[in-house]
Order: C-alpha cells, then sequence, then structure tokens
C-alpha cells in the first residue's frame, strides 16, 4: 500500500493499530471516600453522545481472543502481513485494499473492522463520498473499473456460502489488474473476512470515539 501503518496491523487491535491521538478516555472529578453501604452492582458505563437527547449505548465484548488464543492472534497478525506485502509487491493501489477490506466488513458487521477501514481508506484518498457511495458500488458511478471488479470479487467471496464464487468474478478482476495483482486482492478479501468473523463473533476490540468525530 504505500501503506499506513494503521491498516498493517490489523487486530489485537485496539492497542496496536490505533494511535494514541485516536483514542479519548472518559475523565471525572475526583470525590471524597464516603463509608461503603449496602454493595450494589456495577452498572456498564455508557458514553455521552454530544448534541444528542442521550447517550451511546456501549457494546460488551464477548471474548479477549488475543488473550485467550495468542498463538492463533499472532498468525493472523502474520497472514495479514503477508496479505499486505503481496498487494504491495503486485502494485494493488492503497485504495483498492481499503475499499475491499471496508465492503466485505460491512458486509459481515464487523463494527471495528468498519472504523478502522473507513479510516485507513480515507488516508489512501478516499472520499467521503465514495465512502458513503460504497454499500451501493454497482449503482454508483464513483468507481474505477479496477475497483469495481475488486469489489466484485469481495462481495463474491464473502458471500461464498449463498452462492459459488462465478469464474466471471475472477476471470473480470484478471482482465483489470493481471493475475498477479488478482491474486493479492483475493488474499487480501480472505483475510479481512478472517478477521471479520473474529471481531463480529467475539467483540473484542474496542472502537474509540475519535475527537475529530465529534
Amino acid at each position: 500500500m504505500a501503506q499506513k501503518s494503521v491498516t498493517r496491523m490489523h487486530c489485537s487491535h485496539g492497542s496496536i493499530v490505533r494511535s494514541v491521538e485516536d483514542m479519548t478516555t472518559t475523565s471525572t472529578t475526583p470525590t471524597t471516600p464516603t463509608t461503603p453501604t449496602t454493595p450494589t452492582t456495577p452498572t456498564t458505563p455508557t458514553v455521552s453522545a454530544p448534541g444528542a437527547a442521550g447517550t451511546f449505548v456501549p457494546v460488551a465484548r464477548r471474548l479477549d481472543v488475543d488473550g485467550l488464543a495468542p498463538g492463533f492472534s499472532r498468525a493472523m497478525q502474520s497472514l495479514d502481513a503477508a496479505a499486505a506485502a503481496d498487494a504491495e509487491q503486485a502494485g494493488v493501489d492503497p485504495a483498492v485494499r481499503e475499499l475491499v477490506r471496508l465492503r466485505a466488513s460491512q458486509v459481515n458487521g464487523c463494527a471495528y473492522c468498519v472504523d478502522l477501514h473507513a479510516s485507513a481508506a480515507a488516508a489512501a484518498g478516499v472520499d467521503l463520498q465514495r465512502m458513503l457511495a460504497l454499500p451501493v458500488w454497482r449503482e454508483s458511478s464513483f468507481f474505477t473499473a479496477a475497483e469495481r471488479a475488486a469489489l466484485e470479487l469481495t462481495e463474491a467471496v464473502t458471500r461464498a456460502d449463498v452462492e459459488e464464487v462465478p469464474a466471471a468474478a475472477v476471470d473480470g478482476l484478471v482482465a483489470e489488474v493481471g493475475e498477479q495483482a488478482a491474486a493479492a486482492v483475493l488474499a487480501l478479501a480472505v483475510t479481512v473476512n478472517a478477521w471479520n468473523g473474529i471481531g463480529a463473533t467475539a467483540r473484542c476490540w474496542t472502537v474509540p470515539r475519535r475527537p475529530s468525530a465529534r
């Protein structure tokens, strides 16, 4: 990608990919300790929604996959690095890489991965209008022939449980970018689908609320 480090280390994620500047912390005013009374049941913290009439509802972690399956987590990091390196060597455009990762993440419902790759896509030069059109890319005129072919294959791979990946999806991408780049796009799609499966199931990585988004 001549790619930002944010996209290199995909998950294990919360502490590796995000910069300190991107993360926000909630501060509270210190209070004087009081004599404990009857124990109360801890409540789940909420996050204020600036300008809204309520608060955001937090989504709880289900499984700490990185901590509970560290060998697997390291293997996923290696897989991600290999897919990124092959995409770089094959000359796959950084925007194409992130559009592929973002679209698969949208289809699979991984909130962390959607946030991560939307940020990475913006860093790769994908503007907001194109990003908002991504879920309806077939009906949009904001994507190149190579991007459309990459998205076609990505969606076919992501939805392979519904329909067999058609030869036309592979052939169309090869016609646009060549065999080496097509194979690299396939590697990216397979890898991000694996990440999505972990994130959507375990909800193990926190999506920070960035000041710039408020």
